[in-house]
């Protein structure tokens, strides 16, 4: 299910949170209200963390992660480093990359076995970002922006990229991806996909101005549906029609 939220008065909840299937980072400072909405959704699910990167609070934007492995970027603490050990479970490789495009979530898109990155990244980059996540790594453009952290949100169920993105390189994207993909936008129209919208398997948070519809899009592409109850109500009324028919 896609649950809406905010930090801060900040609809850009994918600049301050990073969701994975085995663990969500959240910026540290924000209200507790923002904590509570991921912690309500994913509590007894994965660890929700609080935490910083170099010091900042924009951590959605730089780190990049699956269920396998965290990348953080090398202005990463040594406290902080440590902190995400003690933090996440032993599964969870965590990696310090030396790295000059350092917004890692700008210029890396990952589920548990895709990456897109940006055409520049350094070919070592690419190496420890399929080495530590387990994934392929394709070097893409999305509607010929280089950021393609930025301009889509992407899971193992589906994608969602920039609503300018022309149908070719949507086939494209989805054949390497291997997943299903569709072009919109969050919060009221913002083509920044990434910065208001974070996804995995199971459930999604996007920004307090993101309509009906395109919630109703993000949980249609990302197959969200099946874990909200009125879906588990009308396969029970299914199957009784069919048990009774």
């Amino acid at each position: 299910m896609a649950v809406r939220a905010q930090f801060e008065n900040n609809n850009e909840i994918g600049v301050f949170s990073k969701l994975t299937n085995s663990y969500c980072l959240v910026a540290i400072g924000g209200s507790e209200n923002f904590y509570s909405v991921f912690e309500g959704e994913l509590g007894d699910v994965v660890p929700v963390v609080h935490t910083s990167i170099a010091g900042t609070r924009i951590i959605g934007r730089l780190t990049a992660g699956n269920r396998r492995g965290l990348l953080v970027p090398n202005s990463t603490t040594d406290q902080e480093l440590q902190h995400l050990r003690n933090s996440l479970p032993d599964s969870v490789a965590i990696q310090r990359i030396e790295e000059r495009l350092s917004a890692l979530g700008n210029v890396i898109a990952c589920n548990d076995y895709v990456a897109l990155v940006h055409p520049d990244l350094d070919r070592e980059t690419e190496e420890i970002i399929a080495d530590v996540l387990g994934v392929e790594v394709f070097r893409q453009t999305i509607a010929d922006n280089v950021l393609v952290g930025s301009y889509c949100a992407i899971s193992n169920q589906g994608g969602l990229v920039h609503p300018r993105t022309s149908l070719q390189d949507q086939d494209e994207l989805s054949s390497l991806l291997q997943v299903p993909l569709v072009a919109g936008t969050v919060n009221r129209g913002s083509d920044v996909i990434g910065g208001g919208l974070v996804v995995n398997d199971w459930t999604a948070f996007a920004g307090l101005d993101t309509t009906s519809t395109e919630l109703s899009v993000v949980e249609s592409i990302f197959k969200l549906h099946d874990s909200q109850p009125s879906a588990i109500v009308n396969d029970m009324r299914d199957s009784l029609i069919d048990n009774y028919s």
